[in-house]
């Protein structure tokens, strides 16, 4: 076999080093580009989120805090299921004190005097899930009505937070009446039927205007599974409910836990 000189020996190798030279090259160039373009997409993400988790929430509720809200995601989930999505909004001093009295007294009585969460309610759930007990909500009416207005219907975490971060929106930007009157116009009451307004008709046949202390403390007894629970005709367990929250709306009263929601 002949052996090649070694100046051509040198030269293949000097073209050899420079073709993987230029090949590391294109590879560096390559990489570099697929970097820079997924960084670009990361800040456009990135800004996305900052603009529907900042500015338009906080708009939206700066205009809510004086308009009605037209509607949110959880009637739009119901009526394309089929469930249809009755809905009217009532101004708050139009819905019966009683009903007011009622949900606080069921969902949140500490609902005045927290600012958007209640930490024992939370703490005590928390450690009844650790000790293998079955994770329960311990939602406030704050949580609830950001979760409601802006949100789907759906658990993760994901969800949790967000739902944190509107809650703190809220009580920042809206004063605990308005609170209310937006849960109880937003809420779902079961089958199709969201607000006081939609709920009272469906169920007890009258606006929520005229509601009686004991209806009242029906719609907020079902509040929790209002799609299996009945408010006109309860069974046992959700009249037991009822009668419960009427007991426990004097206290609201006589205890003044109402007092953030008076005139």
């Amino acid at each position: 076999m002949v052996r090649a000189p070694p100046i051509i020996q040198t030269r293949r190798i000097r073209k050899c080093k420079k073709t993987v030279a230029v090949q590391k090259s294109k590879s560096f160039r390559a990489a570099s580009q697929r970097s820079r373009t997924a960084l670009r997409w990361l800040k456009r993400i990135a800004f996305v989120l900052f603009v529907l988790l900042v500015p338009v929430p906080a708009l939206l509720m700066l205009m809510f805090r004086a308009v009605p809200v037209p509607g949110t995601p959880q009637m739009l989930v119901s009526w394309l299921r089929g469930d249809g999505a009755h809905y009217q909004w009532v101004d708050g001093n139009r819905i019966a004190p009683a009903l007011a009295h009622a949900v606080i007294a069921s969902e949140d009585q500490k609902f005045c005097s927290h600012h958007g969460f209640d930490w024992g309610s939370i703490d005590s759930a928390m450690r009844t899930y650790e000790d293998g007990g079955r994770l329960r909500g311990a939602s406030t009416i704050s949580q609830q009505t950001a979760r409601s207005l802006f949100l789907l219907p759906v658990r993760s975490w994901i969800r949790k937070g967000v739902e944190a971060w509107l809650t703190v929106l809220a009580e920042a930007l809206w004063p605990k009446r308005r609170i209310l009157t937006v849960y109880l116009n937003v809420v779902d009451w079961g089958h199709g039927n969201f607000g006081a307004e939609a709920a009272s008709r469906a169920y007890f046949h009258r606006s929520a205007t005229t509601l009686s202390t004991r209806q009242a403390a029906r719609l907020a007894a079902i509040l929790p599974d209002p799609d299996e629970w009945r408010a006109a005709k309860p069974g046992p367990y959700v009249a037991q409910r009822a009668a419960s929250i009427v007991r426990r709306i004097g206290e609201v009263r006589r205890d003044h836990l109402d007092s953030c929601i008076r005139p």
